[in-house]
């Protein structure tokens, strides 16, 4: 009875150990669980933002086409009257011309009264500027004929920019879709940025144009935002190891080193509350990845940054 009283710790300890040693285990697991639950809970909250962000690009591009049907019908009729107008213009100047030429030769035949009067006339005439007025008149509906092609123009770009995508990828130039791209953020870059393009003679893609089109107006809004007051932003095209590549370089304030390898996270941004998502560079690395390119950057505090999109002619994953 003593030499059992005496084992019975040690027969004890040991049954209790591999309890406690699977209770350990068990905690452990559960640690790593909680954990990898957080992370799940994380990806899945960011999942559910770019879907929100998706869905909300989606509601403005539905809006941006309804817009754009709506002012195409207006600006249809006008630049359809203007053209009209200008060959009033042109046959009111021609018949005045003639005018004038009849005027003086008649001269030449009538009475003091007859010269008098047309001495009056022509008095008005100097008076009014008449041939400036019609010089002008010229110019004038020339320049509205110009500002309604652009109105088009963007017009055109704004609804292929908001239609989606077919589910086929499509054969298309790059140098089309960039200045469709500038076309539609101009507004944002006439006031603080000079454009230069330096394009090559590029062979078309197979891409998703209207994706490309994004990424391209986000690398736009981008350069622009990054200038402060007046700069240059400049837009070259080009082939590189069989594959045609875009520069988009602005000189504006660049980006802090410790930001550079961070730029494409989502929802990484140094904009103020309200001025950014974060999401607009993730979204455009994830279209350049689909395409199976690539899209790279460089920076320089107070110099300016350059994007590099790089993309196959052909990719075999579309």
């Amino acid at each position: 009875m003593a030499l059992w009283e005496e084992s019975a710790p040690s027969g004890g300890c040991a049954c209790f150990a591999p309890l406690l040693e699977a209770q350990l285990a068990l905690a452990l697991q559960n640690v790593l669980l909680r954990h990898e639950l957080g992370q799940e809970r994380k990806q899945l909250e960011r999942a559910r933002e770019q879907l929100f962000q998706s869905d909300k690009m989606a509601s403005i591009g539905q809006l941006a086409a309804g817009v754009a049907h709506e002012i195409n019908n207006p600006i249809g009729f006008i630049h359809s009257n203007l053209n009209t107008l200008s060959e009033y213009v042109a046959d009111l100047i021609t018949i005045m011309t003639k005018e004038e030429e009849a005027e003086e030769q008649l001269k030449q035949h009538m009475n003091g009264q007859a010269i008098e009067i047309f001495g009056e006339l022509d008095a008005l005439k100097d008076e009014l500027t008449l041939h400036d007025m019609l010089t002008d008149l010229q110019s004038l509906v020339t320049e509205c004929q110009e500002g309604t092609e652009r109105v088009n123009k963007i017009v055109r770009d704004l609804r292929s920019f908001s239609r989606p995508d077919s589910e086929d990828p499509e054969v298309a130039r790059v140098d089309d879709i960039l200045e469709s791209a500038l076309n539609i953020v101009w507004n944002q870059l006439k006031y603080k940025a000079t454009v230069t393009k330096t394009y090559s003679d590029l062979p078309a893609i197979t891409c998703y144009p209207n994706q490309l089109g994004q990424v391209f107006v986000n690398l736009l809004v981008n350069a622009g935002q990054a200038i402060k007051s007046r700069g240059e932003i400049a837009l070259r095209t080009y082939c590189c190891n069989g594959r045609v590549c875009v520069d988009v370089r602005d000189k504006g304030c660049g980006i802090p080193p410790e930001n550079l390898s961070r730029i494409f996270e989502p929802f990484f941004t140094t904009k103020p509350i309200g001025q950014g998502t974060g999401l607009g560079l993730s979204i455009s690395h994830g279209i350049i990845q689909k395409h199976g390119g690539e899209i790279r950057v460089e920076s320089e505090l107070g110099v300016g940054t350059t994007f590099t999109v790089c993309l196959p002619i052909t990719c075999p994953e579309l």
